[in-house]
């Protein structure tokens, strides 16, 4: 996650320390010291650290949003919902150490409003996977095939293996569900 300008580069940083000692154990002046720079310099880009963790979540997951955009205009095929699930596993990967904050702090996510919009992003790509009248078996497959994606992007780095082939063997997991499920209607 290697950005340029200031304003990105207190995001990596905080991001950084929320990573390793918690969201709320990490106060505003730890940030500046990091960085090298005044509290003042760091109020200047953000006033508190629900600012700066807000504006990593919006430049972050953008590409959802592009993807469910993009997703809404396509047919329900078992093609469009692979597709889906490779353009979820990438957005996950190049956003990997923010989802990784927001699942090791959930608590703090839950009561942040990044939260709530994560939960309604969820939902929504949810909508373009899952078949409304679809049997419930059916359903938990799709799900599941989502957070096989979510699994695989945090968990499997405790799993021996190159993590190239890691990640593909979990995308083929997520498509095989999605398979399955398109199959049982």
């Amino acid at each position: 996650m290697a950005r340029g300008n200031t304003r990105q580069r207190i995001q990596d940083v905080a991001l950084e320390l929320f990573a390793e000692q918690g969201y709320e154990k990490t106060s505003l002046r730890e940030i500046a010291e990091r960085l090298d720079v005044t509290k003042a310099a760091l109020y200047y880009h953000f006033k508190t650290k629900e600012d700066i963790i807000i504006g990593i979540f919006q430049d972050l997951t953008r590409p959802l949003d592009d993807l469910i955009e993009w997703a809404g205009e396509q047919p329900r095929t078992l093609e469009v919902k692979q597709e889906i699930l490779r353009r979820y596993q990438k957005a996950l990967l190049a956003a990997a150490p923010l989802f990784r904050f927001m699942h090791e702090n959930q608590a703090t996510v839950r009561d942040l409003s990044i939260g709530l919009t994560f939960k309604e992003r969820f939902l929504a790509l949810n909508k373009f996977i899952q078949e409304p009248d679809a049997p419930v078996k059916d359903k938990v497959r799709a799900v599941s095939a989502v957070f096989a994606l979510h699994a695989g992007t945090f968990f499997m780095e405790n799993i021996e293996g190159d993590p190239e082939e890691k990640q593909e063997a979990v995308l083929e997991v997520a498509l095989d569900l999605i398979d399955q499920a398109q199959k049982g209607q």
